[in-house]
């Protein structure tokens, strides 16, 4: 009794400084430490919202976004300013705070760095002060790969896979590009036949979903005596993936609590069964191909291929990769293969629609070097027009209309000197739209301006950033661009197409920039092909 006596006070004792630290824990998180960093932004004289206790700024953006979204780009005579309407907060505070800003995503301050110079500083940085920020563990089940890497990890993996994107690889993979091409624009053919008409209306961007997964999967996995098998597999992993990406995607709107991942609800069990799912069919896929590799029954003929090869090179001087990280690389082969390309192109098709000049330009281009015949690797930087055009797109309607970082050491760029703790925007697609560097005419479709290349197109500082900049720029950006300029040609060669009626213009960001409702086009045959 005596003893429980004594105990009892110093149970008291100790529950009251457990809550004290607690208590101190949660004040500094929630008070001291943001105004500490919002008072070593400030006095560089950097302008932002005040923070305000917990949700900073999230209840603004919400409304902003919701707001924005809720009706198309009603002015069709300037269709293209749409900074505003996808990215309404980002381009509210920097229009009223300055192209270098900050704001409060919860208890965390996030800078706004529009500045051409500063932005390469921070791409460019190798020191590792710049990382990816913090993400929900849940979207790590799409990929662990190239993408979510960071430091060695990331270095090694990178000179892994470089050999795959080779320029001299890809060109090697244009009868791929073609075959998918060519049966997609079969289906189209035999839809305007089956309407009866000369013409049908198509929404081109499920239709170009379908195809650069097809695409993906036979440039990545493919062999040269492809099976039905073989594409059945790529068309049930792409169907698994789209699932797993539609189940993550929700998890972005919603407000994550930590640990919720673990309790087992009909869609948490759903994730982890279509994830085991994924990467028990990739892990096949692979292990075959290493057997078909060691056996000499296939060589290095696909992304796969190229990886393992290297892959084997770098085993040997101790620096491989395991076969569960090559799944993870496979998974990012899929999930950066088809929707960044299926961006560019709807976004292209519909700019097209809108831009029939334009669209004449290249049609005439393409048929002056490849006539009727299917586009080769040999001519295909002879599509000057459809480089300018491709580019002039991917200005107006980048893909990842910014790139998000966070700060985890005190850096410095140009005269600001960042804190560790701080999360940075570089917001691609405004500053695509900078009237300061792209002239009065910045949110108006002229391809021209590329005409001297990329490095001369806006005024003063390089100042396109669709693929990133430094060392992290998209390893898969070459693949993008001569997969988009065979489809183009391809579909130009056999078609001219124009927006439908019912179709809205409403750029809007679902990971990347994405047509809010759909992409109708109206598709008419132009002459009777060879493809």
């Amino acid at each position: 009794m005596e003893n429980l006596q004594f105990l009892f006070p110093v149970l008291i004792t100790t529950l009251l400084l457990l809550l004290l630290y607690i208590a101190t824990r949660v004040l500094y998180s929630i008070w001291w430490k943001p105004r500490q960093l919002q008072k070593s932004i400030v006095k560089q004289g950097i302008k932002g919202t005040p923070y305000r206790l917990l949700v900073g700024d999230m209840k603004e953006l919400i409304r902003q976004t919701k707001e924005a979204w809720s009706n198309p780009i009603s002015s069709l005579s300037l269709p293209h300013s749409i900074a505003s309407r996808v990215d309404p907060f980002t381009h509210h505070i920097l229009h009223n705070y300055g192209k270098v800003s900050f704001c409060w995503m919860g208890t965390s301050p996030r800078l706004i760095i529009k500045d051409t110079e500063l932005m390469k500083e921070v791409l460019s940085n190798k020191e590792g002060h710049f990382g990816k920020p913090y993400l929900n563990p849940l979207i790590l089940i799409l990929t662990k790969g190239l993408t979510t890497l960071e430091g060695e990890e990331w270095a090694n993996h990178r000179k892994i896979i470089n050999p795959a994107f080779h320029l001299e690889k890809l060109k090697g993979m244009m009868s791929v590009f073609s075959t998918s091409c060519g049966k997609m624009i079969e289906q189209w053919g035999r839809q305007i036949d089956l309407d009866g008409g000369s013409n049908c209306e198509i929404d081109v961007w499920s239709e170009f979903q379908n195809l650069t997964g097809d695409i993906i999967f036979t440039a990545a996995f493919g062999t040269s005596n492809n099976s039905s098998n073989h594409s059945n597999e790529g068309k049930k992993i792409f169907k698994l993936q789209k699932e797993l990406l539609g189940l993550v995607m929700e998890t972005m709107v919603s407000m994550y609590i930590s640990g919720f991942r673990f309790i087992p609800t009909k869609k948490n069990r759903r994730r982890k069964e279509l994830n085991r799912s994924i990467t028990s069919m990739l892990r096949t896929i692979v292990q075959r191909k290493e057997d078909e590799m060691r056996n000499g029954q296939s060589g290095a003929d696909n992304l796969l291929g190229i990886l393992l090869q290297s892959n084997q090179t770098h085993k040997n001087d101790n620096n491989g990769m395991t076969i569960d990280e090559i799944i993870e690389e496979c998974k990012q082969f899929y999930l950066a293969g088809y929707e960044t390309t299926s961006c560019l192109l709807t976004w292209t098709l519909i700019v097209l629609a809108m831009h029939q000049d334009w669209q004449e330009k290249a049609r005439k281009e393409i048929l002056e070097i490849y006539g009727e015949n299917l586009p080769v690797a040999e001519d295909i930087g002879r599509l000057k027009v459809t480089t300018m055009i491709l580019n002039e797109v991917l200005r107006l309607y980048p893909p990842a209309i910014a790139h998000y970082l966070h700060a985890y050491k005190k850096t410095k760029i140009g005269s600001l000197s960042i804190p560790a703790g701080v999360d940075i925007t570089l917001p691609t697609l405004i500053l695509h739209h900078d009237k300061e560097l792209w002239g009065e005419d910045a949110d108006e479709f002229k391809p021209e301006r590329f005409s001297e290349g990329v490095m001369n197109a806006s005024k003063g500082n390089q100042a396109f950033f669709p693929f990133g900049w430094g060392p992290r720029i998209c390893i898969g950006q070459n693949f993008a661009m001569i997969e988009s300029k065979v489809a183009l040609a391809m579909i130009l060669q056999r078609f001219s197409f124009k927006l439908s009626p019912s179709y809205s213009h409403a750029p809007y960001t679902v990971m990347t920039l994405q047509p809010q409702h759909g992409a109708q086009i109206i598709f008419e045959k132009l002459i009777s092909s060879k493809i």
